[in-house]
């Protein structure tokens, strides 16, 4: 039986667009466009690199990865939590890391954000799912 808070978090991914094949499956203020897709840099993993944009006043979920994320802010400013880390303010031309499997998540102000965001992570597995 699916709990209310497994329901939720269902719902959320739904809403989220944290596809389980989909790396380019859209959220309500975000937009990721994937550039380039290939296997690597070892077995059973692939590389990811995605233009990510951001709405202003968004909200990016809490979510983690089955791989490292490397970012860079190309334009505008984000509020990046990460736990065990906290809240960082990002600007552009600033750049981040997130470790596999850490949740994260994000929002920015009044002004729209774009990233470059290069996910290598385990082949076959979602892209993001709701932390």
């Amino acid at each position: 039986m699916l709990s209310r808070r497994g329901f939720v978090g269902c719902a959320l991914c739904a809403l989220g667009g944290f596809s389980a094949t989909d790396a380019g499956a859209q959220t309500p203020g975000l937009k990721r466009t994937i550039l380039s897709r290939v296997d690597g840099p070892a077995a059973g993993y692939e590389t990811i690199e995605a233009k990510v944009e951001i709405a202003a006043g968004s909200v990016v979920a809490r979510h983690t990865h089955f791989g490292v994320e490397t970012g860079y802010v190309v334009d505008g400013e984000l509020n990046l939590v990460v736990d065990g880390v906290g809240e960082k303010k990002l600007a552009a031309g600033e750049g981040y890391q997130i470790p596999p499997g850490v949740p994260h998540g994000g929002k920015n102000g009044d002004k729209a954000v774009t990233l470059l965001s290069v996910y290598v992570v385990e082949k076959g597995k979602p892209l993001a799912t709701p932390a």
